[in-house]
């Protein structure tokens, strides 16, 4: 009969595991980058010749002059924009402009006109103003007005339409005309309740310096995001998508209309940069390119969310619907005089 030894309690806890094998082992940052580099080197002749193709030349030609173009103009304008917002006060807006609101709105619908700053700063703006006293009618027409109607974005619109200046004249004329329109419609028929800002801005409270470079580092994160996207997007529709579609396309008016329409609100594109990829889009006509420049900067996907989060998402969903009808309107309207 065999005696076994029994182990004392607890001594399986000190005994070494098994060794892992290959399957316990993890994948290391050195060993992900080696992996990666050996893919690279592996792949360079596909992916040599997949560069060298003249659709991927277009792309990349198409793409770094969109972004080398308008990354100044959007850099000038996040500057001047955020110097704005901080370092004038709101309540020179409220003295500045007229006390009836009939008046009040093309007074600050103009006031854009002078006052730059894209849509990320237009926003919160807009909500200081109404907080401060401003009408909405009037604090509403300045949001629209300032993105498209400054002197950076007008200048912008000028360099990428060289020799053709009825463009800026005519993106000043139709954005001023939607935004007191969209004013004076808000004045008849908006309700109190349906507009609900916030009780502080977002750099309330913080240093003049400090509420400065804030509002510099997200507008230049945010802008330049959707710059680099919107570049991207026109560079695939110059590359990709066949000439012929978009020959079909831009050949119907109300479909060319419609579709850069459509195209400026998924895009949601910096008003200082969206000039450039419009005078990219050459299939299209001057009219259907104008649509473009004038519904982006009113409204557009980031705008929606940024107006549902200042505003409340019951005027977002009143207040969207109604600017994009009437920048299309507009647009097509001064368009037909104009250009």
């Amino acid at each position: 009969m065999a005696i076994t030894e029994e182990a004392p309690p607890g001594a399986d806890a000190h005994r070494p595991g098994p060794a892992p094998g290959p399957a316990g082992r993890r994948l290391s940052s050195p060993l992900v980058l080696t992996l990666t580099l050996m893919l690279g080197v592996l792949a360079q002749s596909p992916v040599r010749g997949l560069l060298g193709a003249p659709a991927a030349q277009t792309w990349m030609t198409v793409f770094v002059a969109v972004t080398v173009q308008a990354l100044p103009f959007l850099v000038l304008g996040v500057l001047l924009s955020a110097a704005i917002a901080v370092f004038v006060p709101a309540s020179f807006f409220a003295r500045a402009l007229p006390s009836r609101p009939a008046l009040a709105v093309p007074v600050a619908g103009l006031a854009g006109a002078v006052l730059p700053g894209c849509e990320c700063a237009s926003v919160p703006v807009a909500g200081a103003l109404v907080r401060r006293g401003v009408s909405p009618a009037a604090a509403l027409a300045f949001l629209l007005s300032a993105p498209a109607i400054n002197p950076v974005v007008l200048t912008a619109t000028a360099v990428a339409f060289p020799g053709h200046p009825e463009m800026a004249v005519a993106r000043f004329a139709a954005s001023l005309l939607v935004a007191c329109a969209m004013g004076w419609l808000w004045q008849r028929l908006g309700r109190t309740d349906w507009l609900r800002p916030p009780a502080h801005g977002a750099h309330e409270g913080a240093g003049r310096g400090e509420a400065f470079w804030g509002s510099v580092r997200h507008d230049v994160m945010h802008a330049g995001g959707f710059l680099v996207l919107g570049a991207a997007a026109a560079a695939t529709l110059k590359a990709v998508v066949p000439a012929g579609w978009l020959g079909t396309a831009a050949g119907i008016p109300v479909v060319s209309v419609l579709a850069l329409a459509v195209l400026a609100v998924l895009l949601s594109i910096c008003s200082e940069a969206d000039a450039f990829v419009a005078s990219s889009l050459t299939q299209f006509s001057p009219t259907a390119r104008l649509v473009f420049l004038v519904v982006g900067p009113m409204i557009d996907l980031k705008l929606f969310a940024m107006q549902a989060g200042t505003f409340g998402r019951g005027f977002a969903l009143r207040f969207a619907p109604a600017t994009f009808a009437l920048a299309v309107v507009g647009a097509v309207a001064t368009g037909a005089v104009l250009l």
